[in-house]
């Protein structure tokens, strides 16, 4: 809660006008309790979680031939019951959510030390943030996903997730509840070294959760971010790892590849990829050779 009880009041406090951001920021959370402030980023994730996947679970189904050429196991089709019974499942975990949240709030101000008020960030400061929270991030989930491909760490938890091996976007939550504690781990250590605003961490868990949303979808776009930003996995990296399930012991970083490349786990991945370029080139080949064949038997009745 802002404890300014006007807008002059805040702004003589700034030493300035408030931006446009800050007014409208004071407008919405000046009368609001902080600990609400604070259950706002399982709202926000929920809503992000039911409505990010529907575009291609919709188009999936009911026009194929749009988006099929882009699927990465055009094979598997998903029927529409096990999407949204995969939304359902995964969609239970976000009002046990909150409940959490109210409760572990007192613990939370302390260890997180999120701002609420004003000033807010600046964008510098909020992509720098960002920056450092996904790097930290990745590295520890790259091992905690290690762990979770041991024989006990699979067969207990893991396989869980893994029922999917032609992933959707639901599958993204889709998991053992202990799985979730332990990856909410990485994904809190960043806020938790480096304290940010309140909105800081919002955008934080809404860039993860769509990113998540995205490499579980099971499509490969030519507008795919993997194509501009440098080390970055994407669909492709992540659905290699679904498709070889348990026994995958390749591509556990969730964000980027480096981990993979120094770890040196990324070379099932690599294999798969020569494989399918080996193919595709003999596919190529058999069509050329199947074309002149055609152009010779036609000038030979000619």
């Amino acid at each position: 809660m802002i404890p300014y009880a006007t807008p002059a009041e805040a702004e003589a406090a700034l030493g300035r006008s408030m931006t446009w951001a800050e007014a409208a920021w004071y407008q919405y959370s000046a009368a609001m309790p902080d600990s609400w402030l604070h259950c706002h980023t399982t709202f926000i994730l929920f809503v992000i979680y039911t409505i990010t996947p529907l575009p291609l679970v919709i188009l999936e189904q009911f026009a194929p031939s749009v988006v099929l050429p882009y699927k990465l196991q055009p094979r598997v089709r998903l029927p529409l019951a096990a999407s949204l019974r995969c939304y359902v499942e995964a969609a239970c975990f976000f009002p046990l959510a909150v409940g959490l949240q109210l409760i572990s709030y007192p613990a939370a101000v302390k260890v997180l030390r999120t701002r609420m008020g004003l000033p807010l960030p600046s964008v510098r400061e909020t992509v720098a943030q960002l920056v450092v929270y996904s790097l930290l991030e990745d590295y520890l989930s790259y091992w905690i996903h290690r762990l979770l491909h041991t024989q006990w760490g699979y067969e207990k938890i893991h396989r869980v997730h893994h029922e999917f091996t032609a992933p959707t976007g639901f599958a993204m939550s889709y998991s053992h509840w202990a799985e979730n504690l332990l990856l909410s781990i990485p994904a809190l250590s960043g806020p938790v070294i480096v304290p940010c605003h309140i909105t800081t961490q919002w955008l934080w868990f809404s860039f993860r959760l769509i990113e998540g949303i995205n490499t579980h979808s099971g499509y490969h776009f030519p507008f795919s971010p993997s194509k501009l930003i440098p080390f970055y996995g994407g669909a492709a990296y992540h659905d290699y790892h679904h498709y070889a399930g348990g026994r995958s012991q390749s591509n556990f970083a969730p964000l980027f590849t480096y981990c993979d490349y120094i770890y040196k786990t990324d070379k099932g991945y690599r294999y798969h990829k020569l494989k399918q370029a080996k193919l595709k080139s003999l596919e190529e080949d058999n069509v050329e050779k199947k074309g002149g064949s055609d152009a010779f038997s036609t000038g030979k009745k000619d």
